[in-house]
């Protein structure tokens, strides 16, 4: 009976032998894309008017250890990128050789936008985020709020599923949502590592987040 079970078994085992090869290989990708010591790089997201201005203030207060820095905001926003430019040529005169980019994406949703075309414009943006995200290579994500994060951080998670690479993803929701979420924080809410609030009340509405006090 030996031969004829062999017989039987030869088929499945070529099925499943590429499978476990393969599920192999992603595992050893993905443990050497996360075991990394040293500084870690940070992907910041920035937004139009005050989610810039606050998240600048959160970055003014963390170490070199986040290097470098790589910033993405959206391709219609031209006030990011000169408070940005600033911000970091003061921090250079205090700190030697500290990097970051700018980067720019296709805006998901422009103001005034029906909800049905902003399906088709947040999908674009999610396939041209994918791939900068991977050449990018960050440790961490670092958002607050303006929609530009979602593609961001969906790329985030692709990665991690495609297990190329594990990244942390924190949310810190703007100081100004003091009882209830922006739509993008309601959208990450779910998927973020860290989920941060500003006030008691969001934090008894939802009890994933962490509640830290006023942090900008």
């Amino acid at each position: 009976w030996v031969p004829p079970l062999l017989s039987l078994l030869s088929p499945v085992l070529l099925v499943l032998l590429p499978i476990v090869l393969i599920t192999a290989l992603l595992l050893l990708v993905r443990r050497n894309s996360i075991s990394r010591t040293g500084p870690l790089s940070l992907l910041v997201v920035a937004g139009s008017g005050g989610h810039t201005t606050e998240m600048l203030r959160l970055l003014g207060s963390l170490s070199l250890s986040y290097s470098p820095r790589h910033y993405i905001f959206a391709d219609s926003d031209k006030m990011s990128e000169d408070k940005i430019r600033s911000f970091e040529q003061n921090r250079a005169e205090t700190f030697s050789n500290f990097q970051f980019t700018l980067n720019r994406i296709p805006r998901c949703r422009e103001v005034q936008q029906s909800w049905s075309s902003s399906i088709l414009t947040t999908l674009y943006s999610v396939l041209y985020s994918f791939p900068l995200t991977f050449r990018l290579k960050p440790d961490l994500i670092l958002c607050n709020g303006p929609g530009t994060c979602v593609p961001i951080c969906i790329s985030a998670l692709l990665l991690d599923i495609l297990a190329l690479r594990k990244v942390i993803i924190v949310y810190v929701e703007s100081i100004c949502r003091v009882e209830t979420l922006s739509l993008a924080g309601k959208i990450l809410y779910y998927f973020s590592d860290y989920f941060i609030v500003q006030w008691p009340a969001l934090k008894e509405k939802y009890p994933k987040s962490v509640y830290l006090g006023r942090i900008v």
